[in-house]
C-alpha cells in the first residue's frame, strides 16, 4: 500500500463467513469489493472503502420466525495506527477522529471490516415484515400463523391505586 493502492474483491460462499453471531445466517455469496491505500503524509492512516453485498436471515424479533434481509452497502472508513498508551487519563478528540478507526501492527484484516459493515447493514429491530403480528403473551402462539382466542387477564387490583399517578 506505500506504493499504490491495493484493491480487493472477495467472496464467501453461503455460511462461509463468521459473524459472531449465531442468529445471523448468510444465505448468499457475501461479496465484498473495493480499495485500501495508505494516504500520504498521515502518519499511516489507511483508507478502505467499497461495497458489500449479500442475502441474510435473522431471527424476527416479534414473532420468532426467520426474516430476510437484503444487503447492498457502500463504505468508506478511515483508520490510523492505535499509538501507545499515555498516563493521561482523558484525552479530548476532534469531530473527525470521533469517525475514525484505529489499527495494531500487523495492520487491518478484512474480514473484521467485511463483518462490522454488514452487521451495521442489519436494522436495530429485525422484523420479518412491518405487519408482522409477533406471538401471543398469553399462550405463545404466532399470530401470524394462527388466530389465537386469548383475551388479557384482567389487571391486579392490588396495583389500581398507582394506575392514576402521573410521573
Amino acid at each position: 500500500m506505500e506504493v499504490r493502492k491495493k484493491p480487493f474483491a472477495e467472496t464467501w460462499e453461503p455460511n462461509g463467513f463468521d459473524f459472531s453471531d449465531p442468529s445471523v445466517v448468510q444465505k448468499g455469496p457475501l461479496v465484498a469489493e473495493g480499495v485500501a491505500e495508505l494516504l500520504p503524509n498521515t502518519g499511516g492512516e489507511v483508507r478502505v472503502h467499497g461495497r458489500i453485498r449479500t442475502e441474510l436471515e435473522t431471527e424476527c424479533d416479534r414473532c420468532l420466525g426467520r426474516a430476510s434481509f437484503h444487503i447492498d452497502a457502500p463504505f468508506d472508513l478511515f483508520y490510523r495506527p492505535l499509538e501507545p498508551a499515555t498516563h493521561v487519563e482523558e484525552v479530548a478528540i476532534d469531530e473527525g477522529e470521533a469517525e475514525m478507526g484505529f489499527y495494531e501492527l500487523p495492520g487491518l484484516q478484512l474480514e473484521d471490516i467485511v463483518r462490522e459493515q454488514v452487521l451495521l447493514q442489519l436494522p436495530m429491530q429485525r422484523v420479518c415484515s412491518e405487519a408482522c403480528k409477533g406471538i401471543c403473551p398469553i399462550c405463545g402462539a404466532n399470530r401470524n400463523e394462527t388466530n389465537c382466542s386469548c383475551r388479557p387477564h384482567r389487571d391486579d387490583d392490588r396495583w389500581m391505586a398507582l394506575k392514576d399517578l402521573h410521573i
